[in-house]
């Protein structure tokens, strides 16, 4: 029998039972659907995770204080990198284009009777052009405002809004932590990161928030921005060295520092990323074993509701073969349109999602992976009731009622 007679057979036989094909069909539609919004949810959060690593700047490294252990056990963190540390990297290394010492720690802001609990930051005028914050009004504080310790605020655009709604705050004086600043800029909106908010901070000069409002001797971090030619390792395995010299370590001793790699933080947030979406398709992809269960039962009614019709094609010479290939040609049509019409439904739930502020990325791949598994899915379920209505002996088949 000719493939294309034997698919004009399945198509005239499913569309002589449209409600059984089309409840037959809702489980891969259902399948897929789900197995391509899950996805495309998990690839949007990959997406949007690293979009936000890249607005904080680019060929980042991260010196950190390092952890105090003591017999084996971490018993807190090292307060030890100093202003020193951070001229001894900018000078002594090669290939470094800027550095930005950090102190950091909540704190209360106020302005009237409206207060908000921000992160304060303390830092130099290179931190605003390193981490991508672009000024959206007024001015950043400048180098000689940093040594004179004077009391001037760039806050977030969050901040701002929650201090003075619509009103410009440019030239205002706020109180940080009880002590009056003036706010001289805001910054442009960068967008919740989901685990942290850069736009509900309020940074200030590194002298002023050191000795004025937090009352500190060392840095919490120092912010290295290397050259674009630049290999990450080395310039790594250099701070290190340097590092251990400066703090005076004796080779058993560990580093009491460490220094990551923007790309180390990319790595590690796509590894994470990849595992969200392999457990979200996991557990979408049962409802597609769910919907291949669903055409095996209904292929097995229909075969044993065809039973004579069977029997007369193989009176009038049709194969097993023949038989076996039509059942399965039409388990194929109906995980194959189920698939497409899930795909559909796919890039529908994708789109609704997608509008309530979660990022959704439907990827190819993804659109063709579940139309393969669809497939295979008829293929495989389609199989054992093609195989029963094949090996039909025509004799007991023409007898059934």
């Amino acid at each position: 029998m000719l493939i294309w007679t034997t698919i004009k057979l399945a198509l005239k036989s499913l569309y002589a039972n449209k409600l059984r094909s089309f409840l037959a069909m809702l489980g891969i539609i259902i399948g897929v659907g789900a197995v391509i919004s899950m996805l495309a949810l998990g690839a949007g959060a990959k997406q949007n995770m690293l979009d936000r690593v890249s607005s904080m700047g680019t060929n980042l490294l991260y010196l950190r204080p390092g952890q105090r252990r003591h017999h084996g056990v971490t018993t807190g963190t090292h307060q030890n990198l100093t202003l020193q540390d951070a001229e001894a990297v900018l000078k002594q290394i090669s290939n470094i284009k800027a550095v930005a010492p950090v102190v950091s720690r909540g704190g209360q802001l106020k302005y009237f009777n409206k207060n908000t609990s921000n992160s304060i930051i303390g830092t130099t005028i290179t931190y605003f052009p390193m981490r991508n914050f672009e000024i959206e009004k007024g001015r950043a504080f400048t180098e000689i405002e940093s040594e004179r310790m004077a009391r001037v605020a760039v806050l977030g655009s969050e901040t701002a809004k929650k201090l003075f709604e619509e009103n410009d705050p440019i030239g205002e004086m706020i109180k940080i932590n009880g002590i009056n600043f003036r706010v001289i800029g805001v910054m442009k909106e960068k967008g919740d990161r989901g685990w942290f908010n850069p736009d509900e901070r309020a940074i200030i000069p590194l002298s002023t928030a050191m000795k004025q409002v937090l009352g500190v001797a060392n840095v919490r971090e120092i912010d290295i921005q290397i050259t674009d030619k630049a290999d990450s390792k080395k310039v790594i395995d250099d701070i290190a060295v340097l590092m251990r010299k400066r703090h005076r370590l004796q080779p058993e001793q560990d580093n009491d520092f460490s220094v990551r790699d923007q790309a180390d933080i990319r790595e590690m947030l796509t590894s994470f990323a990849k595992t969200f979406t392999i457990l979200l398709g996991g557990i979408a992809s049962i409802s597609l074993l769910v919907g291949g269960i669903g055409i095996m039962n209904i292929m097995l009614v229909t075969v044993t509701e065809r039973t004579r019709e069977i029997g007369v094609r193989k009176a009038v010479g049709a194969k097993d073969r023949d038989i076996l290939r039509q059942f399965l040609i039409e388990s194929l049509i109906v995980s194959g349109v189920g698939g497409l019409l899930g795909v559909a439904l796919g890039f529908g739930i994708a789109r609704i999602v997608s509008m309530m502020e979660f990022s959704t990325v439907v990827e190819p791949q993804s659109v063709i992976l579940a139309l393969s598994v669809s497939a295979a899915v008829g293929i495989f379920f389609g199989y054992y009731p093609a195989r029963r209505a094949a090996k039909l002996d025509p004799i007991e088949a023409l007898r059934y009622e």
